[in-house]
């Protein structure tokens, strides 16, 4: 019995979709960031920073890091290249080449306006106003005062010392002066109208305990860098009587300003590199100093992090503080995103909650930012929604506020809000939910009476569960799950449910439906999803055959591998006689079961055109190919197979997974239309000993750059024949499956080999990286399949196997033992399940590639099966199996 998860909650899905779309529409005023590195200076700087405040050889770490490795996921899929680091460096270099300005665009979509701390690595950087070109509002400075400090200190400190005079007087003079520049500095950026705010990086310089302003001793300070200026190699203030100094006075004079708007001062706090004393990086140091400047604006930059709460806390109490929540994004993995974002809305107003960046040297960071971010605001606020947290207004009301409004309001911008354009990339990395996927699917279609949830278990036997249309849609409109639960046993049984021993009925899976695979029919009222199975923890199923072909893409990604592959689906028309045949004693219950006999041969053969004469077919043919068009599966070809009733259907190219989805739903179809036409479809490999056989032939290319390059197909299917004796234990699944297994009748022949354009060898060259894998037919789990041909290939090119079989010209049955010798053909296929399944156990690499939990359970499943098969008479076999396949 299913059984379901959740907390019902009042909102409809709709709504949660409106919060959902304001983050994604709500354009952002990025309150704190720094400038990038110009074109020529790029290559100054690791670009491994972008997720860590690490540097030296402690950033070497970063590659061992969650943030990084959700940097790579996210930059690849971004750039279309392998889901390694060295992959994504390599794509961001052509980039930059190919146009450095198209990528910035796309990196800083979504942007209103940067606020730049313009202090930052000086010649190297870009000037702030370089980001006008790339936003839709002007972009603001921020005025780094310790930087406006340091510099008046170096060019007094280059005179006193050039100058013969010294003594007290001179260095008390060199103050004043320093003293009396400092504070018409800042009065200036206080009346400049391209200066929104003031910044601090006290944090890092002396702590953010910050004393009572003492001049005097910040007098003495400063005359002891002028007296030893000589000696010294000065870049910046490390004196704590300075550095608090200059806070002071800057507060100061924001305080005694004219005007009535008072610029912020914004505070590094928390996370930075390990210039910072962690125990003196606490906003709550700064308390004493809050309290001093009431009307001094002050932001909390970088969530605090790790004192996000404190900072929280300090916003919530003073009306003069606001919580910046930037620089985590991505410098914290995805959980702690979430998390903080929850522990700043735990009591913070969120009109005192702004967000930042903090982009700086590589437009990357802005790009990684901006994605985090939306998916965080996403995943936490919806949830907030769902259970009744937040109105769903209301939390419209804040994304905009902390995105926009407020910090539009704080700076005094002037901006006007609208939201994002359609065509912005904002949308680049972010997901939609279940909820919007099933409602853009149903825009354009009746609504369905069940949703079917699809699954292909270790038999191949199509399986499912219902679920009615009222009951699938309250689940999503209470935010609830829609996976169900399903026995662990799914993967111990056979096609007539009978379980393997060591399998029990005990313990549940939760089967996950993957709303991207959604698809009408294969029946009017229906509509399907394929699943993948996990466990109650949500952690993936070591045997749950789609997600191991999943994990074989994956793997291709990382080896910047990707595929398309194409099934030839080849059936067969038979017609059901209606006298029963006798009980089967090994069947479920000793039930009866149908007879199935060929149609009546009308000169059918292979491409004839006379098939289309018997008006029941043509039209079968017809309402297939409708059907599936309108489902948005469009057929290349479709032609007369050479037995009797025998067609095949081409179908196009798809990514691996979507391909075998669309595989198994199209047969689905196919078997639906046929049997309300009065036929019944089989795909029995060898329904008529005197007939041709049905397979389901695989077209595969790689896709990816440079996967027509010899060097790279060559060592893909070199890595196939490789291990093909094993691969063909999950290609040629049932005992039934080598009764095709023959040379000299297109089935791809008994050798391990392949030939260009050559129909008799298992693996047929067609153009550069696109071949045809030939030993395969409609018994398989087409997930098992391919995930084994995937992981032999792509494990072919990481080790750059050679091809040392030839091309095969001839049929491989007719070489002469010095031929086979000179091919490299010298291993036959197994001949048998039991030879495959020896192949299997044996082939170590393949085993661990696929799993030795998997494979361990294949065999004894398959075993238990063909056991099973052999106590049948052959009639009455092949009469079962048709009835199932």
């Amino acid at each position: 019995m299913a059984s379901w998860v959740g907390v019902k909650s009042s909102v409809t899905p709709s709504q949660v979709d409106a919060v959902a779309r304001a983050i994604r529409k709500t354009p952002i005023v990025d309150n704190h960031a720094h400038p990038l590195l110009r074109f020529e200076a790029l290559g100054k700087h690791p670009l491994l920073s972008i997720t860590t405040e690490a540097s030296g050889d402690a950033i070497h770490a970063a590659t061992s890091s969650l943030p990084h490795l959700r940097a790579v996921r996210q930059l690849a899929t971004v750039l279309g290249c392998g889901f390694t680091w060295e992959s994504v460096v390599a794509a961001i270099e052509q980039r930059r080449i190919d146009s450095f300005e198209d990528w910035a665009a796309q990196c800083l979509s979504g942007v209103e306006a940067v606020l730049v701390d313009d202090g930052l690595d000086g010649e190297d950087a870009e000037e702030y106003s370089w980001f006008d070109d790339y936003t839709r509002s002007k972009s603001k400075r921020i005025v780094r005062i310790e930087k406006v400090a340091a510099e008046i200190i170096n060019r007094l400190g280059k005179t006193c010392d050039a100058s013969t005079q010294t003594g007290d007087d001179v260095i008390d003079d060199a103050f004043d002066e320093w003293l009396q520049e400092f504070d018409a500095h800042i009065k200036a950026a206080i009346e400049d109208p391209e200066v929104v705010a003031f910044k601090s990086v006290i944090c890092y310089r002396t702590g953010l305990d910050v004393l009572a302003a003492d001049e005097e001793a910040a007098r003495r300070a400063f005359g002891d860098i002028i007296a030893n200026f000589a000696l010294l190699d000065f870049e910046r203030l490390q004196e704590v009587s300075l550095n608090d100094f200059i806070v002071h006075r800057t507060a100061t004079l924001i305080r005694d300003s004219a005007s009535r708007h008072k610029k912020p001062i914004q505070f590094h706090t928390g996370l930075g590199d390990n210039d910072i004393t962690l125990s003196k990086s606490s906003p709550s140091h700064l308390q004493p100093f809050i309290r001093a400047y009431p009307t001094v604006p002050i932001v909390l930059l970088h969530a605090s992090y790790p004192f996000t709460r404190e900072a929280g806390y300090l916003a919530s109490v003073y009306e003069n503080v606001y919580a910046d929540i930037g620089e985590v994004f991505p410098a914290v993995s995805q959980d702690g995103q979430e998390r903080i974002l929850r522990q700043i809305l735990e009591l913070c107003p969120w009109s005192k909650v702004i967000w930042s960046s903090d982009g700086h040297w590589f437009p990357e960071t802005y790009l990684l930012a901006n994605m985090q971010m939306r998916e965080a605001f996403e995943m936490v606020l919806c949830e907030y929604v769902r259970k009744g947290h937040i109105g769903w207004k209301a939390a419209i009301e804040l994304v905009r506020d902390m995105l926009f409004r407020t910090s539009n309001k704080l700076y005094r911008l002037g901006l006007e809000f609208s939201e994002l354009e359609e065509s912005s990339d904002v949308d680049v990395g972010a997901y939609l939910t279940d909820a919007e996927l099933f409602q853009n699917y149903l825009k354009n279609q009746d609504r369905p009476d069940f949703i079917r949830i699809c699954w292909n278990d270790f038999t191949a036997q199509p399986r499912m569960r219902m679920v009615p249309y009222r009951k699938f849609t309250s689940l999503l409109e209470d935010g609830r799950s829609t996976d169900i639960g399903i026995t662990k046993a799914v993967f111990g049984m056979i096609q007539n449910d009978w379980l393997m021993p060591g399998s029990v009925a005990t313990g549940e899976y939760r089967l996950h439906p993957d709303f991207s695979s959604l698809k009408k029919g294969p029946i009017d009222g229906h509509v399907s999803m394929y699943a993948d199975f996990r466990e109650k923890s949500g952690a993936s199923v070591p045997l749950c055959p789609r997600s191991l072909l999943q994990r074989a893409v994956e793997l291709g990604a990382e080896n910047n591998l990707t595929f398309l592959l194409g099934f030839e689906i080849e059936f067969l028309l038979v017609e059901r006689v209606d006298k029963p045949s006798s009980i089967i004693t090994n069947g479920v219950n000793g039930t009866n079961h149908s007879r199935y006999t060929a149609l009546t041969t009308d000169g059918h053969a292979w491409s004839v055109s006379r098939y289309f004469a018997d008006p029941r077919i043509s039209k079968l043919l017809h309402d297939i190919v409708a059907a599936l068009e309108e489902m948005g599966i469009f057929v290349e070809q479709l032609h007369a197979e050479s037995a009797t009733g025998q067609f095949e259907l081409v179908l196009p190219p798809y990514a691996p997974i979507e391909a075998v989805d669309t595989l198994l739903h199209t047969r689905d179809v196919i078997s639906a239309l046929a049997t309300a036409a009065g036929f019944r479809i089989t795909l029995h490999p060898k329904p008529f000993a005197h007939a041709c056989g049905t397979a389901a032939h695989t077209h595969m290319s790689i896709s990816s750059p440079g996967g027509s390059r010899p060097e790279i197909y060559e060592s893909f299917y070199a890595g196939v024949l490789k291990h093909f004796p094993a691969i063909i234990a999950f290609t040629y699944s049932n005992p039934a499956s080598f009764e095709r297994l023959a040379d000299g009748a297109w089935a791809g022949g008994r050798w391990v080999t392949w030939g260009t354009q050559n129909r008799e060898t298992a693996l047929r060259k067609i153009e550069d990286s696109h071949w045809e894998l030939k030993c395969m037919d409609g018994l398989a789990n087409p997930y098992f399949a391919m995930a084994a041909v995937l992981f032999s290939g792509i494990h072919g090119v990481s080790v750059r196997e050679k091809l040392v079989w030839g091309d095969c010209e001839i049929d491989p049955a007719n070489l002469t033992e010095n031929d086979r010798k000179e091919m490299g053909v010298t291993k036959m296929l197994p001949g048998s399940m039991e030879e495959a399944l020896k192949a299997l156990k044996e082939d170590v690499e393949l085993v661990e590639w696929m799993g030795s939990e998997l494979v361990e359970r294949y065999v004894a499943l398959k075993e238990f099966e063909g056991t099973f098969l052999l106590k049948m008479g052959e009639e009455e076999r092949r009469q079962w199996l048709m009835e199932r396949y």
